[in-house]
């Protein structure tokens, strides 16, 4: 048997070996697929596979295509690492071989017929653990992704059964006393099935022996009245005679709560979990002294001192985190605690908090047997544990608050560091919050990289290092790489990387090799998480070659409004796919890319785009340029004309000031016009392209931008000719 699949079912369909995700290509094979681990260790007809995939129209070579897609399967299983056949030919179909192999469905009801004889043998704890590890499987709604009409009902069925067993387990935690913890789960998930009567009286309950009788019977009202009005029934049994019980307090509701087992610590453990750093580190002065204050507000022990490092993909974030926390460890002495988060991996799921909180257990000393099942349990044994100490704890790569807030120490003696790409807006505001948002690396600090690593001794043209660090955008990411490029290949020197680098259609390939997949596994995370809208923004930023843009640009790429495109330009912003500087000239806000996440944007506008789209899209651009440059000329000669035909792209107050100053619009712009001209004259759009300089130049005579004017005038010479 050659290597382990692990299939999930319970949530997005998905496939992985050794931890790395298996991709599986097209819907009609996750159908497939989908089909057969629902029936493991069952035949499956190639009639139910071809009506499961088409429904009531499959076409005439249905059945032919199912064996193309099995084939595909069987390939892509070998490819990653499976040595033998997972799914068999079996008359009159297909059979998966669940043995070998790991199938959450099966390994969720597994655990659910455990728990279920536990508790019968009167073991409530085990029996409670053994259901929060069936529960744990989930990670959103069955198969989710996989339609159809056979997949569906089966889909709903194992639904049922996680309801099922998360009733028959908050019926265990509230024996154990965990109404308080309950209510906010209870609260969600009554909104999400607010017709299930179980689950409503389970919050009922919890509520109510947490002090808060009258939300309780607010719960039943609520219930009462949907039953009322979308099934005409009065509610069930249950639910009448707890609402009967709590309005005259009945003694029965508040049953006596065994104590809980205490926790089995070993001797004091000091972790020292800080990973190494890398020698190949360079300025970021600043940012260290910033993230220093941390330390006067521990020693302090007020507030939980916490520092919230964010920056676009592959700007240092953890470097610098790592980098300071090696510096301060001696002012830890009780420990430092460190876990990458995973929340950009392109490769890896996001850690749940109860998995961290396990592992930052067991390095305090907590053995298996002492670590609580639930989260809350966990969190508050992590907090009582680190009470009085000071220890550093480092959450890398974060991808939400909800990830981060049960992993945050109580006392104020311990100091948090927590790195990631969103805002984690919740993170911050209090009195111990530090907030650094990560720019690019400086030339020279960027050069002195380089050369460091590949002239130690002094040799080599220190032209070449400078250009290196050009190339590399100063993002210590791609320097990182091409620094390791160079150490890998003693035989090159820096004129040959500098070669590679400058070609922009293979830049991206030189800068992606090693450090976990280099720039692309650093920037595909960020962009499969955006919006589809967002997502088409920045593939088609990717096409326009220009240094910097106002809102208005964007909004010609979509074709849309600019307050939608402002709104899409925020969430790049937010995203860490866009920066943001205001206008020497008249500080309205601009916006550009980073030179090699251009680069990238580029390559997935010509992966998921055809040249037709992309050509429209700049048109578009170009002619926004061109009509505003127009209407610039015209009122510099007195005679202005708002422009008419893209005036939704842009606001009233952008042709306001067109019409009072063009000459100052036009040096906002003069760098974007030229940009643009070039680019118009490499599309074959001559015409254009002489109507935009001609324009252009006509206003930046008057306007005292010698350089700009000359190059318009060399490039119409060059139209000309």
């Amino acid at each position: 048997m050659g290597d382990r699949l692990d299939f999930t079912v319970l949530g997005p369909l998905e496939v992985a070996s050794g931890g790395v995700a298996v991709p599986i290509s097209g819907q009609r094979q996750r159908t497939v697929l989908a089909m057969l681990l629902l029936s493991p260790g069952r035949v499956v007809s190639v009639d139910s596979l071809v009506e499961a995939v088409w429904d009531d129209r499959p076409p005439a070579t249905g059945r032919t295509q199912i064996a193309i897609c099995v084939a595909g399967l069987r390939k892509t299983f070998k490819a990653a690492g499976c040595a033998d056949d997972v799914i068999v030919t079996r008359a009159p179909g297909y059979l998966l071989l669940p043995e070998g192999h790991r199938i959450d469905a099966l390994e969720f009801e597994r655990r659910i017929d455990e728990a279920q004889r536990l508790e019968q043998q009167g073991r409530a704890g085990d029996a409670a653990r053994s259901f929060a590890a069936a529960l744990g499987q989930w990670r959103g709604p069955a198969l989710s992704g996989v339609t159809g009409r056979f997949v569906e009902p089966a889909a709903a069925r194992l639904e049922e059964l996680r309801l099922t067993a998360y009733e028959q387990s908050t019926a265990l935690r509230l024996a154990a006393g965990e109404h308080r913890e309950l209510i906010g789960e209870l609260t969600g998930l009554v909104k999400q099935h607010p017709l299930r009567e179980q689950v409503r009286a389970h919050l009922m309950l919890a509520q109510y022996r947490s002090g808060r009788r009258a939300e309780a019977l607010e719960s039943f009202r609520e219930g009462r009245a949907l039953f009322v009005d979308e099934l005409g029934l009065e509610p069930g049994k249950v639910l009448r005679e707890l609402h009967d019980a709590i309005l005259c307090d009945d003694p029965v509701l508040t049953p006596v709560v065994q104590d809980l087992a205490p926790v089995a610590v070993e001797a004091r453990v000091v972790p020292a979990q800080l990973p190494p750093s890398t020698t190949r580190f360079a300025g970021r002065q600043a940012e260290l002294s910033t993230l220093n204050g941390l330390l006067s507000l521990s020693d302090n022990g007020s507030a939980l001192p916490v520092g919230y490092i964010t920056g676009m993909p592959g700007i240092g974030k953890t470097e610098l985190a790592l980098q300071w926390a090696h510096r301060v460890a001696a002012r830890f002495p009780d420990g430092q605690l460190f876990v990458d988060l995973c929340g950009y991996d392109r490769d890896r799921a996001p850690l749940s908090s109860l998995d961290v909180l396990a592992g930052f257990l067991r390095a305090l000393g907590v053995t298996d047997a002492g670590i609580p099942v639930e989260l809350s349990e966990r969190a508050a044994l992590y907090r009582s544990l680190l009470g009085g100490k000071r220890v550093l704890v480092v959450l890398d790569n974060a991808a939400s608050y909800a990830q981060v807030r049960p992993l945050l120490p109580g006392d104020g003696d311990c100091c948090v560091l927590v790195t990631g790409r969103d805002q984690l807006s919740e993170l911050l505001g209090g009195p111990g919050s530090v907030r650094l948002r990560l720019g690019r690396l400086g030339a020279e600090e960027s050069a002195e990289l380089v050369r460091r690593v590949a002239a130690p001794g002094g040799g080599g043209d220190p032209a070449d290092a400078v250009r290196i660090a050009e190339l590399c955008a100063g993002l210590p990411l791609a320097l990182r790489v091409a620094t390791a490029r160079l150490l890998s290949k003693p035989h090159w020197n820096l004129a040959h990387l500098v070669r590679l680098l400058e070609d922009r259609r293979r830049r991206l390939d030189e800068l992606s090799v090693g450090e976990r997949g280099g720039l692309r596994a650093a920037f595909e995370p960020s962009y499969h998480r955006l919006s589809p809208d967002a997502a088409r923004l920045f593939r088609r930023i990717g096409v326009l070659d220009v240094p910097h843009f106002a809102a208005w640009a964007g909004a010609a790429l979509l074709d849309c409004g600019v307050p939608e495109a402002e709104k899409l330009l925020e969430e790049l912003l937010d995203a860490h796919l866009l920066e943001v500087q205001l206008s020497e000239v008249d500080g309205s806000v601009r916006y550009r890319v980073n030179p090699l996440l251009h680069v990238f944007a580029n390559e997935c506008a010509i992966i998921e785009e055809n040249p037709g789209e992309r050509s429209a899209a700049c048109e578009r651009a170009f002619g926004a340029w061109l009509d505003l440059a127009s209407a610039a000329r015209e009122s510099a000669m007195g005679a202005f004309a708002p422009p008419g035909r893209v005036a939704t792209w842009f606001s009233p107050e952008e042709v306001g000031e067109l019409a009072g100053d063009p000459a100052r619009w036009m040096r906002t712009e003069r760098h974007a016009v030229l940009a643009v001209v070039r680019q118009s004259m490499r599309m074959g759009l001559v015409l254009l392209a002489w109507n935009l300089a001609t324009c252009a130049q006509a206003v930046l005579a008057g306007s005292r931008v010698g350089a700009e004017e000359r190059q318009l005038t060399q490039l119409l010479g060059e139209l000309a000719s």
